[in-house]
């Protein structure tokens, strides 16, 4: 499932935590752990020290490449010079790779983010899973995933998240969450509303139901949820009450990068989660 997997680095702690989580799931998966470092054009053009900001850069991926092999990881190291998301996202489609695993600076609340974050670019464009960390309220346990959280509204988008969230759980031999919101704010206030909340209830367990039948053909223990309210906010509730480990949710494409704003529950739960999130876009989403 994972062959190759891009671990880009900075040097910064937000950084440090998505290198930890890279180089355990090339160590499940076998896979070449590939460093990359990119040196920022935005930063070097004027500035005299760029000789100093490439050594310092490939000194962070030394670093990182000599943890992998001492852990018996094939790795392969890289420092380029240019914009970091466009280095990222060539780099992955030169080399094939099957996910990369990056730090955000993401801060604490939605309207607190700061738009343009080279990990949010990459996110929108990649056409790979993207495993995001912050550092934020993080815990400090990760390591072995044990629980794997599943958002699912039963879209082609949402099973496409939960085949990769599967292939996870089961090298870790993880437990899958799938749980489906019904988001009341789609629920109006008259009497019309009942029906509405049967009709969209029902599909919210089907959607589950289907997520957990996948789990259990493939060996796992799975478990469902229907949860009410704003969907968002009812996933991390779900993350604090049952301790689950890595969010893998379904996002949008490139078709709708222009409408890819703040908003949407994969990119909020992106920038509010605590835990580390991995977004997977669906191959045949433009």
């Amino acid at each position: 499932m994972l062959e190759d997997i891009l671990i880009p680095t900075d040097g910064s702690d937000e950084a440090g935590i998505a290198i930890d989580h890279g180089l355990d799931l090339a160590a499940r998966f076998d896979a070449t752990a590939h460093v990359l470092h990119v040196v920022n054009v935005r930063q070097t053009q004027t500035a005299p020290h760029s000789e100093e900001c490439e050594q310092d850069g490939e000194t962070y991926v030394t670093t990182v490449a000599d943890r992998a092999a001492d852990q018996g990881i094939a790795v392969e190291q890289c420092v380029r010079t240019g914009y970091p998301e466009d280095c990222i996202l060539s780099y992955a489609d030169d080399h094939g790779v099957d996910l990369v695993a990056m730090g955000t600076h993401g801060r604490t609340g939605v309207r607190r983010y700061v738009l343009g974050s080279v990990a949010e670019r990459v996110v929108r464009l990649a056409d790979v899973p993207v495993l995001t960390v912050r550092l934020g309220e993080s815990r400090t346990r990760f390591f072995p995933y044990e629980d794997v959280l599943v958002p699912t509204d039963g879209s082609d988008g949402a099973m496409a998240a939960a085949e990769w969230a599967v292939g996870v759980a089961d090298a870790y031999d993880a437990t899958v969450h799938a749980l489906s919101v019904v988001d009341a704010t789609s629920l109006g206030l008259d009497v019309r509303s009942v029906g509405r909340a049967d009709d969209l209830d029902d599909a919210a367990r089907s959607a589950i139901d289907d997520v957990t039948t996948m789990a259990r053909e493939a060996g796992l223990s799975a478990t469902g949820t229907v949860a009410t309210g704003t969907p968002y906010r009812e996933i991390r509730s779900y993350v604090d009450e049952y301790g689950t480990d890595l969010t893998v949710i379904g996002r949008r494409g490139k078709a709708e990068l222009e409408r890819y704003l703040v908003g949407g529950v994969a990119d909020r739960t992106l920038r509010t989660s605590h835990v580390p999130v991995v977004t997977v876009k669906h191959p045949d989403d433009g």
